[in-house]
């Protein structure tokens, strides 16, 4: 109980009212959506090296708009969205946390990020309901948008530090994720013990599956603009399927690909467990 109670202090969340619980809820639920079909598809690439679509985002779309109800399915993922873009949107203004304490401004800062992050999610989500985009997989809009970054002046250094970044991000989330700091966001004095060591292990596998991909795919575009060449740069799908090319061979691909999948349970879990 002690232990509870330090991560509720400690966690800096925002005090939302009912709305933006409700638009937190549901943003993490599209999001959980999501990572769930690509940790699928993954793992799927895992058993028999190909998988019926790439793993990113692209593809779980996809695969949901060729299901039964698909469309509408793929209409509420952007409304999901658009309410995870609001809800960073107000944490990122919002100056007050839980404990009634003063939020720092680089949490904000990191909310606004995020705000901006979902907002171009949900933009491409919609273009590809609609119809009127999301043509390009996660391999060929990184490769386009290297390509593009290294022809500027200082390109080089723009896109080493970009890649930089994610590396960055990768080993944020993957060290939080073995510190357990994601436990702070959720109302863990309401979960029995065996739900909360449940909780704990899906968080940890999840959170640290997607900090690995996103520190590899951090250093194929820093390989990119090591070798100034913008065909080294890999999006989320060719990251996957280079863990295939390790030592380990498909193992690893199989071990993240569930990863992924726990990630996106631990969103549904973040739904309706997280303190808005």
């Amino acid at each position: 109980m002690v232990a509870t109670a330090r991560e509720s202090r400690s966690s800096g969340a925002v005090s939302a009212g009912p709305f933006l619980r409700a638009a937190g809820r549901a943003g993490f639920t599209a999001r959980g959506v999501v990572y769930v079909v690509i940790g699928y598809l993954a793992l799927r690439i895992a058993m028999d090296g190909r998988g019926p679509d790439e793993a990113d985002r692209e593809g779980a779309l996809r695969q949901i708009a060729a299901r039964p109800g698909g469309t509408l399915l793929l209409w509420l993922l952007v409304l999901g969205f658009a309410c995870m873009t609001l809800w960073r949107a107000a944490a990122a203004l919002s100056h007050d946390g839980h404990d009634g304490g003063r939020r720092k401004p680089g949490k904000r800062l990191l909310d606004a990020g995020r705000a901006v992050f979902y907002a171009s999610v949900c933009w491409g989500t919609a273009a590809f309901a609609s119809g009127t985009g999301g043509g390009s997989n996660s391999d060929r809009a990184s490769k386009d948008w290297t390509a593009d970054a290294l022809a500027l002046p200082g390109g080089r250094l723009l896109v080493g530090a970009a890649g930089l970044a994610l590396v960055g991000v990768g080993v944020g989330i993957t060290v939080r994720a073995a510190r357990r700091t994601f436990l702070r966001r959720l109302d863990t004095a309401s979960m029995g013990p065996r739900t909360r060591a449940a909780v704990t292990g899906i968080g940890l596998a999840g959170n640290a599956a997607r900090g690995v991909v996103f520190a590899g795919v951090g250093l194929f575009v820093m390989t990119a603009a090591a070798r100034f060449d913008p065909g080294r740069a890999r999006g989320i799908d060719d990251t996957l399927r280079s863990f295939a090319d390790t030592p380990a061979g498909p193992w690893l691909l199989a071990v993240v690909a569930v990863g992924l999948l726990l990630f996106g349970v631990f969103s549904f879990v973040s739904a309706h467990r997280r303190r808005f």
